[in-house]
């Protein structure tokens, strides 16, 4: 299922670093910011997970839910928000099967070499469970959180 602008966000229901579930249709009436990432702590994760705690006071007076997604699991999670002192939700989707459904897992060009893996990617959904904004592949992580601040504003 190909992500769309316009069209309904996939279904999901994913753990956090408690091991609570978390289910996108619990988040209905928000915007939710659904950002895939490859691995905690590691040099263009954290920039990009750095990013959005910088902006967190702006992006929280938006009403905005902010999710980070990637394989790790919650244990890893849990010392990477301590670590970083991230002020919003990491989700572990281990069997990849929620990345497969937002494009954010398949082929990747690493040096010329192709591989399988994490493709960095976000997803705005608005307050009616659509799909306002796909970041297919960011390419700067570090710049990256401030596109999506802008284009929560702009709604």
């Amino acid at each position: 299922m190909a992500i769309e602008e316009g069209k309904a966000a996939p279904a999901f229901t994913l753990k956090d670093t408690d091991g609570n579930k978390v289910a996108l249709r619990d988040l209905k009436g928000k915007n939710v910011v659904v950002y895939f990432y490859p691995k905690d702590d590691t040099p263009g994760c954290t920039k990009e997970a750095c990013g959005f705690r910088d902006l967190w006071g702006d992006i929280e007076k938006t009403g905005t839910v902010v999710l980070g997604v990637s394989p790790d699991d919650a244990a890893s999670h849990r010392k990477f928000v301590d670590k970083y002192q991230l002020p919003f939700t990491l989700l572990s989707d281990p069997d990849k099967k929620v990345m497969e459904k937002y494009g954010a897992w398949g082929e990747k060009n690493m040096y010329g070499k192709k591989t399988m893996g994490v493709i960095r990617s976000t997803v705005l959904i608005g307050p009616d469970g659509k799909v306002k904004k796909h970041w297919r592949r960011v390419a700067k992580a570090e710049t990256h959180p401030e596109k999506v601040l802008e284009a929560i504003r702009t709604g």
